[in-house]
């Protein structure tokens, strides 16, 4: 098990030259649209080949290991290649809300949230802006930015890229949202989910191992896993728990979440018109327990 692996800063200019490579025709994420983002196309997620960021700032509102004391510096990029109906960010996610700034810019952003003195630099839904990332992340670090990286995402992303981020990313914080491939067909529009994100998590945690965290509490490196738990069981959460405690780890730490609601389309997608139940959530705790898993997630009420 790694965890202190970070590349040199010429290994990680070559990767930065082998990624934006993937831009001219594009294969970032599994949908592989295949066009080109340098000549003013765009694919599934609308976003060119300049970074598009929502907001940037403090954020208390994580996984305890990474807000700590003075919170997670977090990045909110915008657009995303997942179309789910439920999202809960559809504004920036789906709606393209955001800002088109420099390499320079975000490179900067890292730097000023370093200043502030948060734990870590978070990017949220980084999958297919990674070319723009990596590029302002090798400015960050010849700036003297040294903070964790979190890769905070919607799992549905693609080895050849992820293993580009070997040494690069410290933390790894993906979304692990469906079981069944029908599922996920009809409520994000990518049948192949539950196979390319269970590939994914087990590179990234051959890359980072298993969470680590400071004598205080905070996130060094490893591997963090987000299940969103859904009404009906939409969400197959015992196939996901039990793929994560025999092929991942035991010690993995998992936040099962409780605190979906309806957004964007979902009202029109019964039963996704509705909260999740209070017992839906003792049941899908009571399956995390089950498989062996003791890391993360919460036991008290929705």
């Amino acid at each position: 098990m790694r965890h202190n692996n970070r590349i040199s800063l010429e290994l990680f200019s070559g990767r930065v030259t082998a990624v934006r490579q993937f831009l001219t025709s594009c294969y970032l994420c599994p949908r592989r649209c295949g066009i080109d983002r340098t000549a003013g196309q765009t694919g599934f997620c609308g976003i060119l080949d300049k970074p598009v960021i929502s907001s940037h700032g403090a954020h208390f509102g994580e996984e305890p290991p990474l807000v700590g004391r003075n919170g997670s510096g977090t990045i909110f990029l915008t657009g995303c290649n997942l179309g789910c109906l439920f999202c809960q960010n559809f504004n920036i996610s789906h709606l393209k809300q955001g800002e088109e700034i420099t390499v320079e810019q975000l490179s900067s952003i890292m730097c000023d949230l370093q200043y502030a003195g948060c734990h870590n630099i978070n990017f949220v839904t980084p999958t297919h802006q990674v070319p723009q990332i990596l590029e302002a992340l090798l400015h960050a670090r010849h700036r003297g930015m040294i903070l964790p990286v979190v890769y905070n995402c919607g799992g549905y992303e693609t080895l050849e890229v992820l293993k580009l981020l070997d040494g690069v990313v410290d933390i790894y914080m993906p979304d692990a949202k469906y079981s069944e491939p029908e599922n996920a067909r009809k409520l994000s529009g990518v049948e192949d989910y539950p196979e390319v994100m269970k590939a994914a998590l087990l590179e990234m945690h051959r890359q980072v191992g298993d969470l680590l965290v400071s004598a205080d509490g905070v996130a060094i490196s490893g591997l963090l896993v987000r299940h969103l738990v859904l009404p009906d069981n939409l969400a197959g959460t015992e196939d996901f728990v039990n793929f994560l405690a025999e092929y991942i780890s035991k010690d993995t730490y998992i936040n099962v979440m409780g605190q979906y609601r309806p957004c964007y389309h979902a009202d029109e997608y019964p039963p996704l018109d509705r909260r999740v139940f209070c017992s839906e959530m003792d049941e899908a705790r009571q399956m995390a327990e089950k498989a062996g898993l003791h890391r993360g997630f919460e036991r008290g009420p929705v």
